[in-house]
């Protein structure tokens, strides 16, 4: 099966004085790739990103340059998660659509990051769902699935267990839309995830056992295409 896999930054790269957790996803991704799977991987800035956002910000950059910024961050997030899975992973990072299609080319694991401003990395991985024509998309955050508003503000919430494309929009309307701010999904995602009918997960992605998880259908939210 055709598997795209978003890895949040933020579970990725926490901080800019925390050691890489990279061991355990490694060797989740790996698993599913020996199990047959071809797999897609995109990688969030993490705190890097957002470290070099706020100087960019602070220093007068625009919102569309702020993004560029956070692209290159994620490129080199990218690169570095790459190098970690060894072999079995594409080296050529794609930063284009031509070197997209380079990379899948491979049937190699393609590993990636951010494309163009005013998109998230969770546009990013829905682009590379469509593109290599995968079945499922698992989006990993810092919580165990979509609420109706912040579990972190409001610990009564309501956790979806399957949510329509509908409802995300109303939730991701309440949400900023400036580069670093993107947490959730955002409606260049919802869109593509509709139109290609991508069943989509958003799970907890702290522990790297998730991803196989996930892909048994056992945890997360389901976004009803």
């Amino acid at each position: 099966m055709n598997i795209t896999i978003k890895l949040s930054g933020h579970i990725l790269f926490p901080s800019l004085n925390a050691s890489s957790a990279f061991k355990g996803y490694v060797e989740s991704i790996l698993r599913l790739r020996k199990a047959g799977n071809a797999l897609f991987i995109v990688v969030g800035g993490g705190e890097p990103g957002r470290y070099y956002i706020r100087i960019a910000r602070e220093n007068g950059l625009d919102e569309s340059s702020c993004d560029q910024v956070g692209i290159a961050a994620t490129h080199i997030n990218a690169r570095i998660f790459a190098r970690a899975l060894g072999s079995e992973a594409c080296q050529l990072i794609p930063t284009d659509f031509s070197e997209l299609d380079e990379a899948i080319s491979t049937d190699k694991i393609v590993v990636m990051g951010g494309l163009q401003p005013g998109q998230s990395t969770n546009a990013v991985a829905a682009v590379l769902a469509e593109r290599s024509n995968s079945k499922l998309l698992i989006n990993t955050t810092n919580v165990d699935g979509i609420y109706e508003s912040d579990p972190k503000k409001n610990p009564r919430a309501k956790r979806f267990d399957k949510i329509s494309i509908g409802e995300v929009e109303k939730i991701l309307d309440k949400m900023g839309a400036r580069a670093g701010e993107y947490d959730l999904l955002d409606h260049v995602a919802i869109r593509i995830i509709s139109r290609s009918r991508i069943t989509t997960k958003i799970i907890d992605g702290s522990n790297p056992k998730n991803i196989l998880k996930a892909v048994e259908g056992r945890i997360g939210t389901t976004i009803v295409p």
